[in-house]
């Protein structure tokens, strides 16, 4: 199998902490959406979303959404387990991973792709045209404020996303505060401090240390 990737983008980051706390290596082919190159005939191909992550098996299946690659790299190697060994909890942190992708990461790309100089025309991720909005911006980083007030009120129960252990929630909730620092420069206030104590926690983990 083959992961198309771009270790900068949050999609991708997903995929590469995952493999990293799994201790997998895949062959890679880096896909420079910075270029456009995301955008080329052969890898619209295999990617009709134009988008990376992309995984490409052995028998030519390609599953292009993270938490479908994260599934499968899962089945193959299910130790250590990063999305539950009981049906409740395999469960539980699927809950809790969409509810970070849908009010978390979403709200930040919303942000990001709406007011970003170089997303003019692409707004939302494909390969048509869409026309950024600057008040779908702005609701991005409201959203994206409300994320972080309903993670610290989480995070004040439990040590990680989905409970007492590190899972694939914890790694998308992750992924989505160090990009909307860096993207749409709102870092995690210091009155959350649980978030606080849980990113702290979460970045010192080797996988995340190691630079993925």
């Amino acid at each position: 199998m083959k992961l198309y990737t771009f270790p900068a983008a949050p999609s991708p980051r997903r995929i590469h902490l995952f493999l990293a706390e799994k201790g997998m290596e895949i062959d890679q082919e880096m896909v420079d959406i910075r270029s456009g190159a995301h955008f080329d005939p052969d890898f619209g191909r295999l990617s009709p979303q134009r988008t990376v992550p992309l995984l490409e098996l052995d028998d030519g299946t390609c599953l292009s959404e993270s938490v479908a690659i994260c599934r499968y790299l899962e089945e193959i190697q299910p130790e250590p387990p990063l999305l539950g060994r009981t049906a409740t909890e395999r469960a539980w942190i699927v809950d809790r991973d969409h509810w970070v992708e849908m009010n978390g990461l979403l709200a930040v790309m919303e942000a990001f792709r709406n007011s970003l100089p170089g997303m003019q025309d692409h707004a939302l991720p494909g390969p048509r045209p869409v026309t950024q909005i600057a008040e779908l911006a702005e609701r991005g980083r409201q959203r994206y404020g409300w994320f972080l007030e309903d993670l610290d009120r989480q995070l004040g129960r439990h040590a990680f996303v989905a409970g007492d252990a590190f899972s694939v929630a914890d790694i998308t909730a992750l992924v989505t505060v160090d990009f909307a620092s860096r993207g749409i420069k709102m870092a995690i206030p210091d009155t959350l401090e649980d978030a606080l104590r849980w990113h702290r926690n979460v970045s010192a983990r080797p996988s995340v240390k190691a630079g993925h």
